[in-house]
């Protein structure tokens, strides 16, 4: 697969002599779902800010679409990403919903005839549609993270970079966005980057990279990182739920493998309940 990411000995610190983020190196495959995941304060958020350079580096390197990261080059490694922050109050320009949702696509020049199906369209797909001339400052948080993620997928960058976008939602709205997301990927093959804690989350994605205090001390495909209980357990996070309940349906002695992945463990519960 071509690579549309690689950090290459990125160091970082908010202190002179404290490195937050400490001479790491990763690579991101075009087109994949990839997670960051980390404890809070394991460096994560950091590095999400780092990509898009709103953090100047230390030292080492960003790349991005082959177009590595400096003052001279921001303008143009910034057009190919789109993020989304845990926070989004940060990131409303407009007076109402669809004012906000068009304000990214009149700064990529988007034909103002096309503009408002556009408008439409995301605003549909986060349920935010009924909102679109009300005052995004008098919506919910959750309202607000919804609306926040309809003006990123509405300018359809190469890369979404979600900085624990969904934190905000109850579950149900967490779903549905992150059902949204992950058809994007697909149908668009667009790049997705996944900064969270959430642990079901990063069992879905295509690759895990695992952080603590600023060092990558894992990464792989889910299956390969997110079954090292012990490892996962020391960081401080939590176990997958299909995890625990293989383990736990192993000890009751029903012959069934560790799963990470919830549907892959109904349909395997299912198979041996036919051969029954």
């Amino acid at each position: 697969m071509e690579k549309i990411i690689e950090v290459k000995h990125l160091s970082f610190g908010y202190d002179e002599d404290i490195l937050t983020i400490d001479d790491i190196s990763f690579q991101i495959q075009k087109g994949s779902y990839t997670t960051i995941l980390g404890h809070n304060g394991s460096g994560k958020s950091t590095i999400a800010k780092l990509l898009m350079g709103l953090l100047e580096k230390k030292s080492g390197d960003i790349i991005v679409g082959g177009i590595s990261l400096s003052e001279e080059t921001l303008s143009q490694v910034r057009n190919q990403m789109g993020i989304v922050f845990q926070n989004p109050d940060n990131q409303f320009i407009g007076s109402t919903v669809r004012d906000d949702i068009a304000f990214g696509l009149e700064n990529n020049c988007v034909d103002p005839a096309l503009m408002d199906d556009i408008i439409n369209e995301y605003a549909k797909k986060v349920n935010m549609y009924e909102f679109l001339d009300h005052e995004p400052t008098k919506l919910s948080g959750g309202q607000k993270q919804r609306v926040a993620i309809a003006g990123i997928l509405a300018m359809s960058p190469s890369i979404i970079i979600l900085d624990e976008a969904t934190s905000m939602l109850d579950p149900r709205g967490k779903n549905e966005i992150n059902a949204l997301v992950h058809q994007l990927n697909k149908d668009k093959n667009m790049t997705i980057v996944s900064i969270t804690h959430d642990i079901e989350e990063a069992a879905l994605s295509d690759y895990v990279i695992l952080l603590s205090d600023g060092h990558v001390v894992d990464e792989g495909k889910p299956e390969d990182v997110l079954m090292k209980k012990d490892e996962i357990e020391r960081l401080s996070l939590d176990i997958p739920f299909a995890y625990k309940v293989s383990e736990g349906l192993q000890k009751l002695g029903i012959s069934i493998t560790n799963q990470i992945d919830r549907e892959k463990l109904v349909k395997e519960l299912c198979q041996l309940h036919s051969k029954k």
